[in-house]
């Protein structure tokens, strides 16, 4: 019998768990003895007291853990069901999710400080093109005349 497999060796699904058969902490080992200093699994400066006390305290938080698994897969369980019965399922959330934030991006600052910016860039782009295009329509213009004489001759 190892005493330190038996502290680590839990079930998590037991009330009792880390607490061994009869419950208490001294039933850890064979005897009712917690029996850490014989198998000289002490840390140094830790007497057997205060690693009974840790032990104990191990077993209550580990207890807290279990009972707190169990209240939350009961939450997850009650919210599926509420989901279930209000015919959402996990696209719909998704597609809510995006809606939901895309309507914040469109309402925030930035994004309409973004926006407007792009519009004037876009506008000016445009002029820029459309001045650009006329130069060139006129060069070309300028071009053909003489091309065209060549052609006539």
């Amino acid at each position: 019998f190892d005493p330190v497999l038996s502290v680590f060796d839990i079930n998590l699904n037991s009330p009792n768990k880390g607490l061994g058969p009869a419950g208490g902490v001294d039933s850890l080992t064979e005897g009712g003895a917690m029996g850490v200093a014989a198998a000289n699994t002490l840390p140094p400066g830790l007497t057997e007291e205060e690693a009974e006390e840790l032990y104990s305290d191990l077993a209550k938080v580990e207890e807290e853990i279990n009972t707190l698994r169990q209240v939350l897969l009961a939450k997850e369980k009650h919210s599926a069901e509420l989901k279930r019965k209000l015919g959402l399922s996990p696209l719909n959330e998704l597609k809510q999710n995006l809606t939901k934030g895309w309507q914040d991006v469109q309402t925030s600052n930035a994004y309409k400080k973004t926006s407007e910016t792009l519009s004037v860039a876009g506008q000016k782009t445009t002029a820029a093109f459309s001045t650009m295009g006329t130069v060139l329509s006129r060069k070309l213009g300028d071009m053909s005349m003489p091309i065209s004489r060549s052609f006539k001759t």
